[in-house]
C-alpha cells in the first residue's frame, strides 16, 4: 500500500448537517452499520447495537468525566472580556494551570483577570507557553474543594466551537457520558454519548461485559492535520490508565475469540498504547500520544463504535485505518447521502 497523504481525508460536508443539538434521547441517535468484511453497510437506530453482541464480548469505555473547563474573566485595569479555557491543573498546592486565553496579544505575563460577577476568584498570568496558551495562577484562600467548586461554577460546558450556539443548561447532562467517572477532560469522549442507562441495563443482562479505561480527552482532538506528510503530524499528549480488571476482562474476551469492541476513538488509541509483546492489553498509567493511520495493524479491538469525524482529523484517519479507506470514503458518502448527523452531538457508526 502507498503512503497515505492528508488530502485523501478531505471531504465536503453540507454545514446544516453538523449536529447542534444531541438527538432526544441518547440511544436513539442514528446508527449506521458497518460490515468490514463484506463491505455492507445498514441503517439502523443506536439501541439496536445489542443486536450485534452475545454474551462474553466485552465493550471498552472511556470513563473520563468533562470538566466545566470554558471561563469568562475580564482583564484588571481596561475590563476587557477574556475567555479563559482551562487544559489542565498542572500543580494542586499553588493552584496553577495550563490554559488557552482569547484573545491572547491583550495577556501579558503580570496582567490579572477577574471571575464572577463579584470579582470572587482572581488569577494572575505567570508564563507563556505558546501564542495562546499560558500559566495562570489562581489566588484563592480556602480549602481545595471550595475552589474547585468556584471554578466549576463559574465554568461552562466546553463545546466545540463548530457547535453554533450557547451553552444550554441541558448541555452539562448530555454533553457527558452516563459512566463519566474519573474527572480531567476537556471535550467528551462522544462515542459514548449514545449510551443510556436502559440500554447499559440490556447489555449487561445479555451478558455483555464493559471494561473501563480512562483517557483524559484534550483539545487536541479537535486540531486537524496540517501536514501532507502524516508521519509527521505530532499529536498532543493526554493522560490515560487502564487497570488490571479491565486488561482481564479484555484479554478473557480476546482468548475465546469474541467481540471486543472499542467504544469511541479514545478508548482504541489508549488500548492500543498497552499491548503486550504477545498481542494482550496490559495495565497503564501514564501519558500517550499515541497516532493512528493507515497502514496499522490493530492488536485488541475486532470493532468500534464512532461518530462522524471532521474532514482532515486524526479521528477520521484511524477509521480509515480500522475499515480500510475505500470503505470509509463509501460510509462517509452513504451518510451524507442519508442525511446522518455529523460531529460531537451526531450520529454513530459501528464498524463491525
Amino acid at each position: 500500500m502507498s503512503k497515505m497523504k492528508l488530502s485523501e481525508f478531505n471531504y465536503d460536508l453540507p454545514e446544516e448537517l453538523i449536529a447542534n443539538y444531541p438527538s432526544e434521547n441518547r440511544d436513539e441517535s442514528r446508527l449506521m452499520v458497518v460490515h468490514k468484511d463484506s463491505g455492507k453497510i445498514e441503517h439502523k437506530l443506536f439501541k439496536d447495537l445489542i443486536n450485534y453482541f452475545d454474551e462474553g464480548d466485552v465493550m471498552i469505555m472511556n470513563n473520563t468525566r468533562v470538566f466545566p473547563a470554558r471561563m469568562y474573566g475580564n482583564k484588571e485595569k481596561t475590563g476587557a472580556k477574556i475567555e479563559v479555557f482551562l487544559l489542565r491543573e498542572l500543580n494542586r498546592e499553588s493552584l496553577l494551570w495550563d490554559v488557552l486565553v482569547d484573545p491572547a496579544r491583550k495577556i501579558r505575563i503580570g496582567n490579572k483577570l477577574y471571575f464572577g460577577e463579584d470579582d470572587s476568584l482572581v488569577a494572575e498570568v505567570i508564563d507563556n507557553t505558546t501564542s495562546r496558551g499560558r500559566t495562570l495562577r489562581f489566588l484563592f484562600d480556602g480549602p481545595y474543594e471550595d475552589f474547585k467548586a468556584k471554578i466549576t461554577d463559574l465554568g461552562e460546558t466546553p463545546l466545540p466551537k463548530y457547535i453554533k450556539r450557547e451553552v444550554e443548561e441541558t448541555d452539562e447532562e448530555r454533553y457527558q457520558t452516563i459512566f463519566a467517572k474519573v474527572e480531567g477532560a476537556v471535550a467528551a469522549p462522544t462515542a459514548g454519548l449514545h449510551f443510556s442507562r436502559e440500554l447499559m441495563k440490556r447489555l449487561e443482562l445479555k451478558g455483555i461485559d464493559m471494561a473501563e479505561i480512562t483517557l483524559h480527552v484534550g483539545l487536541g482532538t479537535f486540531r486537524n492535520v496540517e501536514v501532507e506528510d502524516l508521519t509527521k503530524h505530532k499529536m498532543d499528549s493526554e493522560q490515560a490508565s487502564i487497570n488490571q480488571d479491565a486488561a482481564d476482562l479484555v484479554n478473557v474476551a480476546k482468548r475465546n475469540k469474541k467481540r471486543v469492541c472499542a467504544i469511541g476513538t479514545t478508548s482504541m488509541r489508549t488500548i492500543e498504547t498497552a499491548v503486550s509483546t504477545d498481542g494482550f492489553l496490559k495495565p497503564y498509567d501514564g501519558w500517550t500520544n499515541k497516532f493512528i493511520f493507515p497502514p496499522y495493524e490493530f492488536k485488541i479491538a475486532n470493532c468500534l463504535v464512532t461518530n462522524f469525524h471532521t474532514p482532515l482529523s486524526t479521528l477520521l484517519m484511524m477509521i480509515s485505518a480500522f475499515c480500510g479507506h475505500e470503505l470509509m470514503k463509501k460510509a462517509y458518502k452513504e451518510a451524507i447521502k442519508e442525511k446522518y448527523r455529523f460531529y460531537s452531538y451526531g450520529d454513530a457508526m459501528l464498524i463491525i
